[in-house]
């Protein structure tokens, strides 16, 4: 055996005696194979790699952190090769990784610029290799296959720790630079320790010269061709850059409507959807996969029933269907009383009125103080003012007034068909979402101001349609248009891997710099849309959120079906609610505090109240909020966080568990995956998994939890196909009942497993 070989020999057997006395795996039969072995060196470690991924069970979970130690030397290998250093290093020197990826073109030329060879020098003392052993399998690839910076001809360059310090880097490089490299420090720990990850935009997009950080965006159509266009010119350019999109089209008239007094000439909505369902198909993410967006209409829209349900079914003119984007549904509680009305017989006898909104502004005359037309869709219910529901009322009375009228159980009929079927439609509570909105005071109550949800139904936030206030040609002949930006969405997230960060002690400390991270996201991104950037300094909205529900009962030895696990929701949400809007005052203390602050909620201090927080940590906090202002107008927003849980080794969001243990096929191998710290004794809280488990236990702990969360949580209902119709409006009507701002899936046992929004996972 030659001398490469015997190095590369040592430097194996060396990694699974580590494993093996960490992990207290058996190790011997693989060491025994591999000094029988005569191959290249190459094969030795990839050998090791495949004996430990057929190995994984749950007998045996742990050969996944061998599997990973084996891949990292894959991955040391390989960077050390592209980048031209000692192998035996691991890592290679940092500043020349800054240098060479931005003479390249891959890094952006504001890590050089920002920060002198001395820092980075000084930066790289902070990196520590022996974090990337914090990695399972699964987490390890995932992170090395999407997030780490490669050359134009897809070379690794990155490690993990470059990727994170590089991340850190950016989020920092506007701070005062007396603290910047304490900053620097501070984020790389948050990041290096799982402790947290950041949305997958920003870990894939940080410190490159393409792409953007933000998540989420949300746009409003407004009822003319200029709105229609336009707003697709911009979800084409967002989409481009790895956006999710909402997109809320209930201004748009429907079908049948008159255009310019001309009768019976609208469309509707349903050929507008298809373009932007042509949209999402043509304009790719960087190439990587298909636009993401998720298009929203009022239950009642005339539109409703002429398609829009039945967008993404199977059946049905294929020439009114749009598979390739997700439908939602914003819902008044008016609606969900009407289902409830039955005859002496017990049947549903509640009826619902759908109108055009484009015919309820030439009707019913009503206008804002400025004199604009309103309509239906403008008013909102709240608590003791029902406005919503004396302007629907008023406009079913009108005999002037088209409408068309259903049983409204027909109507939830054809949502749970296609929810069954298709997962969709999402479920949006309009009222609940706008008298919890602590940003109502734009403009007021009883005036909706959030119109639907962005992608994954976590995101809720002001909204208005960006409209055309002038078009003209200058002397040179250019033609200008002049737009008046409206309140387009956007929204930045992060999450905090509960398991990692609870068993540590570490949320205060971790809070702190991760809402200081969101914040300094909004300033440095680079949006190629005017509005949402304008939307985004205005507001300057965070998605502080949390992903390993599951996982974190599990390690506490808490069932999910238990009221203890409803309470713990309460109280650990409570503290991450009082934790992130402290450090948002202590960021309006040092860097002031957003524009709309004044006679906000978070101001008057109604919204505490409304939550009923009346400890003696809140009344100080609220007395501070008064003086210094909070810096972020929203705060808190729940992602699904699929892909960056398995990067993690957590479980998703605050979803169940999919599958104790389940089969990955990556590279053209398949290996076993099973569930985090799986052991004698969390197994036992694991063993009912997501369609097992009575959905009534999920949406109490999901009430307890959205009480202390200033925007939403993305939610799925786990069913079984065969549930009857009754038994899943139950769960609808008992998540509106218990407060629940959105639904997300209703994921059924005979779907194919469908796809989130990658740009949502935090």
């Amino acid at each position: 055996m030659n001398t490469s070989i015997v190095t590369e020999l040592d430097s194996v057997l060396a990694e699974l005696d580590r494993a093996s006395n960490t992990y207290k795996i058996n190790v011997e039969p693989l060491k025994h194979q591999l000094k029988e072995l005569q191959r290249t060196e190459s094969s030795l470690n990839q050998h090791a790699l495949l004996y430990s991924l057929n190995n994984i069970s749950m007998e045996q979970p742990n050969w996944t952190f061998l599997a990973a130690h084996l891949y990292l030397n894959e991955l040391y290998v390989k960077a050390a090769k592209n980048r031209d250093y000692n192998e035996s290093l691991k890592y290679g020197d940092f500043y020349h990784l800054v240098k060479e990826l931005t003479t390249i073109g891959i890094y952006s030329e504001d890590l050089l610029a920002y920060y002198s060879k001395e820092e980075i020098k000084e930066i790289e003392k902070y990196i520590d290799p022996e974090k990337d052993y914090l990695f399972n399998y699964v987490g390890l690839f995932l992170l090395a296959d999407r997030y780490l910076a490669k050359d134009y001809e897809k070379k690794i360059f990155e490690l993990p720790q470059e990727r994170f310090m590089i991340i850190a880097m950016t989020l920092m490089k506007n701070e005062d630079k007396s603290k910047r490299l304490s900053f620097v420090k501070e984020a790389y720990w948050a990041l290096s320790n799982l402790y947290m990850t950041v949305a997958t935009p920003t870990l894939s997009n940080a410190g490159k010269s393409y792409g953007q950080l933000s998540s989420c965006f949300i746009d409003t159509v407004d009822d003319s061709l200029d709105s229609i266009y336009l707003n697709n010119w911009d979800i084409a350019r967002l989409s481009k850059d790895g956006g999710g999109i909402g997109i809320y089209y209930g201004k748009v008239r429907a079908l049948g409507s008159d255009i310019k007094r001309f009768k019976g000439n609208s469309s509707g909505v349903i050929p507008w959807i298809r373009l932007v369902n042509d949209t999402a198909v043509s304009v790719d993410q960087l190439g990587q996969r298909q636009g993401a967006i998720a298009i929203y209409l009022d239950v009642f829209h005339k539109d409703i029933m002429n398609g829009f349900l039945d967008l993404k079914t199977n059946n049905g003119d294929e020439r009114r269907k749009a598979h390739d984007i997700f439908t939602g549904v914003a819902i008044p509680d008016l609606f969900m009383k009407k289902l409830e009305e039955v005859d002496e017989t017990g049947k549903s006898i509640g009826e619902w009125h759908t109108f055009c909104p484009h015919q309820v502004k030439q009707v019913m005359g009503w206008k804002d103080e400025n004199g604009n037309p309103l309509g239906l869709e403008d008013y909102y219910d709240e608590v003791e003012e029902k406005h919503f529901t004396r302007k629907y009322e008023e406009a079913v009375n009108h005999p002037l007034l088209p409408r068309k009228t259903y049983r409204a159980m027909d109507i939830m009929a054809r949502m749970m068909v296609s929810q069954l079927e298709a997962g969709t439609p999402y479920m949006f509570y309009r009222d609940e979402v706008n008298r919890q909105n602590p940003n109502k005071h734009v403009k007021g109550n009883g005036r909706t101001s959030i119109y639907c949800s962005n992608l994954c139904t976590e995101i809720m936030q002001n909204m208005s349609a960006t409209v055309i206030q002038n078009e003209y040609q200058d002397e040179d002949g250019n033609i200008i248009i002049v737009r008046k930006p409206g309140d387009f969405v956007v929204c930045n997230l992060s999450s905090i891997h509960l398991p990692n960060a609870v068993k540590a002690d570490v949320l205060e400390r971790l809070i702190r710099i991760q809402m200081r991270m969101l914040d300094n996201t909004i300033d440095i991104n680079q949006i190629s849309v005017g509005q949402a950037k304008w939307t985004n300094q205005k507001y300057r909205a965070v998605g502080l959120g949390t992903f390993g529900w599951h996982h974190l009962l599990a390690i506490k030895g808490i069932h999910w079906e238990s009221i203890e696990a409803v309470e713990y929701a309460d109280n650990l949400y409570e503290d991450i609610a009082y934790l992130a809007i402290n450090a948002s005052m202590e960021l309006a203390k040092e860097k002031g505090a957003y524009k709309l602050f004044k006679d906000s909620e978070w101001q008057s201090g109604e919204y505490f109240k409304r939550k009923d927080y009346s400890s003696e940590r809140w009344k100080y906090l609220q007395k501070d909020i008064q003086i210094n202002g909070v810096r972020n107008g929203w705060m808190m927003a729940v992602a699904p966080n699929s892909s960056t849980a398995k990067i993690g080794g957590s479980t998703d969001g605050i979803d169940p568990l999919y599958a104790i243990e389940y089969a990955e096929e990556k590279k053209n191998f398949k290996f076993k995956v099973t569930a985090p710290d799986l052991d004698h004794n969390t197994y036992n809280y694991y063993r009912r998994v997501r369609h097992e488990l009575d959905q009534l236990w999920s949406i109490k702990q999901n009430a307890a939890r959205q009480r202390h969360i200033d925007q939403s949580i993305s939610f799925n209902l786990y069913v079984r196909h065969d549930i009857k119709a009754r038994d899943l409006l139950q769960l609808h009507l008992e998540a509106w009942k218990h407060g629940l701002k959105t639904t997300y899936y209703v994921r059924s046992t005979s779907q194919t497993e469908i796809e989130d929004c990658e740009a949502c996972h935090s």
